[in-house]
């Protein structure tokens, strides 16, 4: 039997990418699952053929309404045992001097803020029980400032390699785990958002979504006294200094 069989899932972020692969591979692992995100007509088409997986729709940079997502997710599987944190966004002006105060703030708000309102949630739950899993889809631009991506971006990034690292420190006594996993580029749909395209000889170089997804459920399967603070994958073709 698996590691997360029967483990209460939330994943935001799930209509497609890797929240969509994730989500998959919980399910198929026997988990249950709840994918967020704001397109419901998405969501469901994500989660069509695939049992045991439930989709809530919900814009994570909305407090009130995260709050009635973990309510809602709570409500359908009874708990949740796992939060994966993987919506984001970004923009194509997306340098310094391009970056206005409106794309600033959804930047940061999406890539930041979204994560922390969803901690903020499920945290108590997972403190009374003394045990929980956090994992953050990160991205190597939280861990090094590429201007590939731009610097709001990065910063939420860094932010919420930042949150991170100050949680896991809190909670320890508490037993809750939290995992960074920082991808190098992934062949998903915000790729459609670079500046400048991507080629089809790019595309066949990089992550795929399942490569993230498979790393997401190693963390999310071992056992409790082993913890995972951070996981960098990337493509072999790309540099990481």
């Amino acid at each position: 039997m698996s590691a997360v069989a029967g483990k209460g899932v939330l994943i935001t972020g799930g209509g497609s990418g890797v929240g969509q692969a994730a989500a998959k591979a919980f399910a198929e692992a026997g988990a249950k699952v709840v994918i967020a995100g704001r397109d419901e007509a998405k969501l469901k088409k994500a989660a069509e053929g695939i049992p045991g997986i439930f989709v809530h729709a919900c814009d994570v940079t909305e407090p009130e309404a995260v709050a009635k997502l973990v309510k809602a997710a709570t409500a359908k599987l009874s708990r949740i045992d796992i939060l994966v944190n993987n919506a984001g966004t970004n923009i194509k002006p997306r340098k310094m001097r391009e970056l206005t105060v409106e794309n600033w703030n959804r930047l940061v708000r999406t890539n930041l803020d979204g994560a922390f309102f969803c901690i903020r949630e499920v945290l108590p739950q997972m403190i009374e029980r003394q045990d929980g899993l956090i994992i953050n889809v990160n991205s190597i631009s939280g861990k090094r400032a590429y201007p590939l991506a731009g610097a709001g971006y990065a910063a939420g990034k860094f932010g919420l390699h930042a949150l991170a690292g100050c949680l896991a420190s809190e909670e320890l006594e508490a037993g809750i785990r939290v995992s960074s996993i920082y991808p190098g580029e992934i062949d998903t749909p915000i790729l459609e958002v670079r500046p400048v395209p991507v080629t089809a000889e790019q595309r066949a170089k990089i992550l795929k979504p399942e490569d993230v997804a498979s790393a997401v459920l190693w963390v999310a399967g071992l056992p409790k006294h082993v913890s995972i603070p951070e996981l960098i994958i990337k493509p072999t073709s790309q540099q990481y200094f």
